[in-house]
């Protein structure tokens, strides 16, 4: 082995090394630099045209699509989840009291069904629901309860959450600023052929934009429909049931029915009739075609990915990276095919006899 050789080695176990312990340091906080990069990535149209428009002063620029994003994207959910903490532990305290019954709803659901429902439940091995009803009043407890303790013990987490905060902010008037440059920087260390480069950025970004920019626009306009609707039927907590419409809402097989579905059926089967066919309405023509209408045209179809592979990715994505995960998860999913497309793009095709 030559000289030259073993020094390229060397070279590369350096950079594997270095590059590990840059990010094993930066894990304590790569929700903050997480954050920046996607933002970065969807405002950085806005900062081109803004560029542009500012005669191509780059920190001014770069400030203004800053304090943009602050008051579109970064304080309204503050606001929201300081209100929902705030509604958990309302809904726990409600709950705890006794004032409101979820196993005796889930009871009276069963009641409610017409004799042959509840022949079908029992020939089904379904008939004793005590378990279920068990289930899910200990479900609705655990949750509420711990919205009831992120509202007490918030003001331990404050130091941290606005440090990360800081840094996110930080991160991301420098990458708005200087992302192009990085970009060009990262595209010329990538062994990679400039075609397949340039294929494999375009897929980041785009799915980037589609997932937060599209699916996450469709996830709120469900999210806040559902609300007004329930608050119009005076149903209790609408911002607890507005939050988990719109978080169903951003898996394809399952959606915001699963919240509004149950209740709708609860208002029929009690007699409350109006009730019911409205939100059944409401859910099925208002709700149900916000996904139908916006999508197509926030995501594009050209970034679509089969349903079945966003859901798998995006209930992945949650389970291992959290909240994040509903962005990373999509991501890696859509970043697996198109690596693999260009793979087998690049191997010689073989001729049949």
């Amino acid at each position: 082995m030559n000289e030259t050789a073993l020094q390229h080695k060397a070279l590369l176990v350096l950079l594997v090394l270095v590059t590990l312990a840059f990010i094993w340091i930066l894990l304590p906080y790569y929700g903050a630099v997480f954050w920046a990069v996607i933002l970065g990535i969807v405002f950085a149209p806005l900062q081109r045209r803004l560029l542009l428009r500012l005669g191509w002063r780059r920190n001014l620029a770069a400030g203004m699509t800053l304090l943009i994003c602050l008051l579109i994207a970064i304080l309204p959910v503050i606001v929201i989840s300081t209100l929902l903490v705030q509604e958990g532990a309302t809904l726990y305290k409600r709950i705890e009291s006794g004032q409101l019954d979820i196993a005796g709803y889930i009871e009276h659901f069963k009641d409610l069904l017409p004799a042959f429902a509840q022949n079908g439940l029992e020939r089904m091995g379904m008939g004793d629901l005590e378990g279920l009803r068990d289930n899910i009043a200990k479900g609705a407890m655990q949750g509420s309860q711990f919205f009831a303790g992120q509202a007490f013990s918030f003001g331990q987490g404050t130091f941290e959450f606005v440090v990360s905060f800081g840094i996110m902010l930080y991160l991301l008037f420098f990458f708005l600023r200087d992302g192009a440059e990085l970009v060009r920087k990262i595209r010329a260390a990538v062994p990679l052929a400039e075609q397949q480069k340039r294929r494999l950025q375009l897929k980041f970004n785009r799915v980037v934009r589609a997932t937060v920019k599209g699916n996450l626009l469709v996830a709120v306009t469900q999210g806040a429909l559902g609300g007004i609707i329930f608050w119009f039927l005076d149903i209790p907590s609408v911002l607890v049931w507005a939050v988990a419409m719109a978080f169903l809402s951003l898996l394809p097989a399952v959606g915001a029915g699963i919240v509004w579905g149950p209740v709708a059926a609860y208002f029929l089967l009690n007699g409350m009739i109006w009730q019911g066919a409205v939100l059944t309405a409401f859910g099925v023509l208002v709700i149900g075609m916000v996904d139908n209408v916006l999508r197509p045209i926030l995501v594009g179809k050209d970034t679509r990915m089969p349903d079945y592979l966003i859901l798998i990715s995006t209930l992945g994505g949650l389970a291992v990276f959290g909240l994040n995960g509903f962005v990373i998860g999509p991501l890696i999913a859509a970043l697996f095919m198109s690596s693999w497309g260009i793979f087998v793009a690049g191997k010689p095709q073989v001729q049949l006899p």
